[in-house]
């Protein structure tokens, strides 16, 4: 349903930090036209944390009017389950094709807090839902017992697994039920995590890199792995600088010199130091994308 590349799309400002929809629009173009699977708007890398409500809503629209061919799969995970089943429901009016919900942050629930969670919004919403399970970011973990419990939900279609926890990971793999999807939360392991099952990722780097990274997951998908591992290789120094400071912070900075937006990201994100620039910039060189 949501396998292959997709693309965790940054929300683009203007200079007055508004939301900039030309260059949204152009944005959602250069994905399909680069062979991007899923188009997935007012994720972590779209700010959501930071966009009102109705500029949440708005970036969504403006998505699903835009794509001619990807599939929507919105952002609408929030701490607060009321708050997700709404901005889920909203999402679905729209017609997106399914909903990516990340696990609750700062408040930290109990294993059995997050299947009622996820479970509250299932219920509440016809299309598929998406577990986002990114600890670093959120403070909690959905175990294997628990996401295996929630695959047996009708509306849970799978997860975007960022834990970094390679085991957590290959226990998802060994012991999901058919049809339930694993996406890579990580451009790094992306290829590996093909190779034990995985069905593809949900990408920082296919923002600029929409091409290679289609054709790295393609490839990865078909088995052919040594034409996968090159184009990993060529792509790893990206994923690294993509993540010299705290995401999208760099990407926000290397779309702003590819036309899409400024590089300001809203506050409490600050633009990207020098020092990170001087990180980014041989990497933008030596990809083509100066």
């Amino acid at each position: 349903m949501f396998a292959g590349t997709g693309t965790a799309i940054v929300t683009p400002f203007d200079r007055y930090g508004e939301i900039d929809e030309d260059a949204l629009r152009r944005l959602v173009d250069f994905q399909e036209e680069n062979g991007v699977d899923v188009l997935v708007p007012c994720g972590s890398t779209g700010e959501s944390a930071t966009l009102s409500h109705a500029e949440h809503i708005h970036v969504i629209e403006i998505v699903r009017d835009q794509s001619k061919r990807a599939k929507i799969l919105a952002g609408t995970g929030s701490n607060c389950t009321s708050e997700a089943v709404d901005l889920s429901r909203k999402a679905a009016d729209l017609g997106v094709d399914g909903i990516l919900s990340i696990t609750p942050y700062y408040n930290k629930p109990t294993q059995e807090g997050l299947y009622k969670h996820y479970e509250q919004i299932s219920r509440n919403i016809s299309c598929p839902v998406i577990v986002y399970n990114i600890p670093g970011r959120t403070g909690c973990n959905v175990n294997v017992d628990t996401l295996m419990a929630l695959a047996e939900l009708p509306g849970i279609a799978g997860v975007k697994e960022a834990s970094g926890n390679m085991t957590q990971i290959q226990s998802i793999l060994a012991r999901r039920p058919e049809g339930f999807e694993v996406l890579s939360g990580d451009d790094s392991i992306t290829v590996p995590l093909i190779s034990l099952g995985a069905d593809g990722v949900i990408s920082v780097a296919a923002n600029c890199c929409p091409g290679l990274m289609s054709d790295m997951v393609g490839r990865a998908r078909k088995g052919e792995f040594n034409t996968a591992m090159q184009l990993h290789n060529e792509l790893f120094p990206l994923f690294n600088a993509l993540f010299c400071e705290t995401n999208p912070i760099p990407i926000k900075y290397v779309m702003s010199r590819m036309g899409y937006g400024t590089e300001t990201p809203r506050l409490p994100l600050t633009p990207l130091s020098g020092k990170g620039r001087a990180v980014v910039e041989p990497v933008m060189r030596d990809l083509g994308l100066l």
